[in-house]
């Protein structure tokens, strides 16, 4: 897998071209929320998303609503992008083909940085 540029990753997202379809009202949220599903940058757009507090529509899967929960529950992170760089990196060694082929648990994964009995739960 090719390393993304910080600044080239919008060229690879699945909604490119599709800007008026990603600020949906209401109920049309969840269809423009399917587009992220399976995007190979979706991490790097919403860290963009959260890291510049954006309001407005869809990012990484997530709609505005959803972005500032998440916000508010996790106030303590000051780079979204250096978390989910991390959470993505870590997912994609965990779903290695060699761990599903030898019978390698998927899940839980411990991070020695948490705290003690704490356990990153990744699918």
């Amino acid at each position: 897998m090719a390393v993304t540029d910080v600044e080239d990753w919008p060229l690879q997202a699945r909604c490119r071209g599709m800007n008026d379809a990603l600020f949906p009202e209401g109920r049309d949220q969840k269809r423009a929320k399917t587009v992220c599903m399976g995007c190979p940058v979706r991490a790097q757009c919403l860290a963009e998303a959260l890291d510049h507090r954006i309001e407005w529509g869809v990012w990484g899967g997530m709609t505005e609503r959803e972005r500032r929960q998440l916000l508010r529950q996790r106030p303590e992170v000051k780079s979204w992008a250096a978390v989910l760089t991390q959470q993505s990196s870590r997912l994609r060694a965990a779903t290695h083909p060699a761990r599903r082929r030898f019978g390698l648990p998927l899940e839980p994964i411990h991070d020695p940085r948490q705290g003690a009995g704490e356990a990153t739960h990744e699918q």
